[in-house]
């Protein structure tokens, strides 16, 4: 069936699937390094009849039409038409920039380097004063295509502000998550209050560590990757472990990814394939790719741990629900709670202890390095929602470097990032709101996975058999349906304290 023949709801679904992985498949290539341009203009180009107003308008018709239990997924076909009329739109822009961004070089003492390898390279540098240097190197080569990724973002928000038909991007996405953005960094500010005495000691402690002597009151954020590899205890987790250690501990909960026919593992080696490891789902369950590039280094662990989550969730939905709910959600917050569950495992200390031959109090000294950076990330993301809040509310003001973007972040986690790469730094569709629900969401998990479990939730096929009844239903249910099938309120943050200040 051809795009152009899709006139039904049903039918739609149908040829949406075959587009989404097409797109899919591309990004996962460049993103990979198996190729060196993007070509996702073509694709869309070829779907062309999946994204039009009339295709919009009838689907809207549609779903007023459907009866209560058709809505909500008429409602996420309606969503991604929407979202398809801007990408359609903007795709030739957007490819220019990816494709740029791929071509860029840095040039660091006697190399040439892409710019994805020199952003790799920041982690494994052992200097602090070549991290110093490389990472503002990065910055400029980066901020260089601010100008482009201004335009890209007035563009689309705009496009989306027409199409939707709601011109607040706050009040839209806020309809589309189904909560209040503002209620949620209310509670963040309260939880980041609770946990700031702990944060404190946990960072004077580990940047003392990590970053030696040499280090400023305030460093710089070009030793961010540095700090996450938890790179002086790299000889401990090594990147030739990583993939053996990690299958091992999800064998525990009874996920056989070595075997799986359907999660594809990617863990090799490419100049430019991204650094930062990732799951594309792009025929969920039959087609997961789950993708990293270990550089050595706990955060190997973490990150692998972390994708499998997310890799497992889509493979393991159940193959007969509708495309929509295997592969469409409003959000990422449920698939960021199960992400978030399976990577928790590298924080329980006798994970440590039973893979890398440590003492308790060795396990449990590496384990809270684990924790000081969860708490460095969730303070950082809930500093970027709140920027994120204030620029959306006013984006005729968007600058292309911004000193309340850098001043966030530094009064959150003591780090100095430069103003210039508010731009690099952006996640969209208020992402950022995604993971710090994921933050809180998982907490409440794992507390009730110890409260009926016990301590040894993290390698028990008891779990194995709760997670996996959890991601049958696919992308359908809500991070906050999640909650209360926990009996925790949505905005219950007393959790993810506990964990924070342990």
């Amino acid at each position: 069936m051809s795009a152009g023949d899709s006139r039904s709801p049903a039918a739609y679904e149908r040829a949406l699937e075959e587009y989404l992985f097409e797109r899919s498949e591309e990004a996962r290539a460049v993103r990979v390094g198996e190729k060196e341009h993007s070509e996702q203009a073509a694709i869309v180009e070829r779907y062309a009849a999946l994204f039009t107003r009339e295709r919009l308008a009838a689907l809207r018709e549609a779903e007023e039409a459907a009866p209560q239990e058709e809505r909500e997924r008429l409602y996420r076909l309606r969503k991604t038409c929407e979202g398809g009329l801007v990408s359609a739109a903007l795709v030739e822009q957007a490819d220019a920039l990816e494709n740029a961004l791929l071509a860029a070089r840095v040039s660091f003492r006697d190399e040439h380097l892409p710019l994805r390898s020199a952003q790799a390279r920041l982690a494994v540098l052992e200097t602090y004063g070549e991290r110093e240097e490389l990472g503002e190197l990065v910055g400029e080569a980066s901020a260089a295509f601010n100008d482009e990724r201004l335009e890209l973002l007035r563009a689309g928000e705009s496009l989306e502000a027409e199409v939707s038909g709601e011109p607040d991007p706050v009040a839209r996405n806020e309809e589309e998550k189904g909560i209040s953005l503002r209620d949620l960094e209310r509670v963040l500010d309260e939880a980041n209050t609770a946990v700031e005495e702990a944060w404190t000691r946990l960072r004077h402690r580990w940047l003392d560590r990590l970053l030696g002597p040499e280090r400023e009151d305030e460093p710089s954020s070009s030793h961010v990757a540095y700090l996450r590899r938890l790179s002086p205890l790299a000889s401990i987790y090594t990147r030739e472990r990583s993939v053996e250690v990690c299958l091992e501990t999800l064998g525990r909960l009874g996920f056989d990814l070595g075997k799986s026919s359907t999660i594809r593992l990617d863990v090799d080696d490419r100049p430019q394939k991204s650094p930062r490891a990732c799951v594309i789902a792009s025929r969920p369950p039959q087609v997961v790719h789950l993708i990293t590039r270990a550089q050595g280094g706990l955060h190997d662990y973490g990150a692998f741990l972390h994708e499998a989550g997310h890799a497992l969730h889509y493979a393991g939905c159940d193959p007969s629900l509708p495309y929509t709910f295997r592969k469409l959600s409003r959000d990422h917050a449920l698939t960021e709670v199960y992400s978030y569950i399976v990577e928790a495992i590298s924080r329980e200390p006798g994970w440590h202890a039973q893979h890398f031959g440590l003492s308790d109090e060795e396990a449990a000294t590496n384990a809270e390095a684990t924790v000081f950076l969860e708490a460095l990330l969730f303070r950082r993301y809930a500093a970027k929602l709140g920027f994120e809040l204030e620029l959306w509310s006013h984006l005729d003001r968007a600058d292309v470097s911004d000193e309340r973007y850098a001043g966030r972040l530094r009064a959150a986690i003591g780090v100095r990032y430069r103003p210039d790469n508010v731009l690099a730094d952006m996640d969209a569709g208020f992402y950022s709101a995604d993971y710090l629900r994921a933050w809180i969401r998982s907490a409440q998990l794992r507390a009730s996975l110890v409260q009926e479990i016990g301590e040894d939730w993290w390698r028990s096929p008891e779990t194995g058999e709760r997670l996996r009844a959890l991601f049958a239903e696919g992308t359908r249910p809500s991070s906050e349906d999640l909650a209360r099938r926990l009996r925790f309120e949505p905005l219950d943050t007393g959790p993810l304290v506990s964990e924070l200040t342990a």
